[in-house]
């Protein structure tokens, strides 16, 4: 799970329009349940929703005027994480083999040992080591104001509306204000989000090149985004592209030289199930049994059985005798 010397390598989005595609090879090439949505997505009318565990989200929308055979899809880190390289250099070569094209991919570089602080990154771009082509440097801090507690802290390198932005922030922190049992085993998160051509660009790279040189093209680009060396704000231009590399940022892009792409792998639990079934589908469900009676809502059950996976039978493993799930349903706004 930690790869060589704690350093691992996810892709965490993935997101592509077809110019033209069935809707039902994709869904069957992508996995999962799918089920139509009430509202359409991104400006498609038509649109099919599918989630994974508690966080991921598949959206896929179609039928535009313009072209009605179009389709987009969103898919979150809680389902494309989980790809091994086999399913993901599947989907991607099936994408450009329809003439698709990627607007978005995110890859994260994770620190698992966390040998490299947030604060440390923080303070060197403070102390004017960063060298970047971008301008827009921000700081988010988070905090649980009641208990006063710091629940983590977020660096953006760019903007959301150009095609490359650098998000770096303690994933291990983070994890841990979700009460995520396995948040020890994360560290400092290094999260490259491509959009548009640059998307385009990397997902081509990720299925054409060998582990290695697609290790060494991803340590390039991050490199080409944000360099930290021993300079100061006040120095020249060309001073400051010939200083050496500071010590800490030398190593840390070493390690991402070794890093192996990972399979997350995100234990579903059946009380989140539970949860979701009672806030997303229990409105529709209602309107259905009001009309077609609860015989219909037994056969449905009943049905469904008969398309168990091996996700529906780890979750039947989590059955606690004498321990009836508490309905909490969110409120209406």
């Amino acid at each position: 799970m930690t790869g060589s010397g704690g350093f691992t390598q996810t892709i965490d989005w993935l997101a592509f329009t077809l110019p033209k595609a069935e809707v039902a090879d994709l869904t069957t090439l992508i996995g999962g349940d799918w089920f139509q949505s009430e509202t359409g997505f991104r400006g498609y009318p038509v649109a099919q929703l599918m989630t994974e565990g508690k966080t991921g989200v598949g959206k896929l929308g179609t039928g535009a005027p313009r072209n009605p055979k179009e389709v987009h899809v969103d898919l979150s880190a809680g389902i494309v994480s989980q790809w091994d390289e086999t399913k993901l250099k599947t989907v991607l070569a099936w994408i450009f083999a329809q003439k698709g094209h990627v607007t978005r991919i995110d890859v994260a570089l994770d620190d698992r040992e966390a040998s490299v602080a947030v604060e440390t990154v923080r303070l060197a771009v403070e102390a004017g080591q960063l060298v970047s082509r971008s301008k827009q440097f921000k700081v988010i801090q988070a905090s649980n104001h009641r208990e006063g507690t710091r629940t983590g802290e977020t660096l953006y390198f760019g903007s959301r509306e150009s095609q490359s932005m650098l998000r770096v922030y303690d994933k291990r922190l983070e994890l841990q204000a979700r009460g995520r049992e396995d948040a020890a085993l994360y560290g400092v998160r290094w999260e490259l989000e491509f959009k548009q051509d640059r998307a385009q660009a990397c997902a081509k790279a990720l299925l054409t090149l060998d582990p290695e040189d697609w290790r060494a093209f991803l340590v390039g680009v991050l490199r080409s985004y944000v360099d930290f060396r021993e300079t100061t704000r006040e120095a020249e231009s060309y001073e400051k592209y010939r200083a050496p590399l500071v010590g800490w940022w030398k190593a840390l892009t070493e390690g991402f030289m070794r890093c192996r792409l990972v399979v997350e792998r995100i234990q579903q639990r059946l009380d989140d199930v539970a949860a979701w079934l009672a806030n997303a589908i229990s409105p529709m469900l209602a309107v259905v049994v009001a009309c077609r009676g609860d015989q219909f809502l037994m056969e449905m059950i009943y049905a469904g059985t008969k398309r168990w996976t091996q996700k529906h039978y780890a979750l039947l493993k989590q059955r606690r005798k004498g321990t009836p799930y508490v309905l909490h349903l969110k409120p209406r706004t």
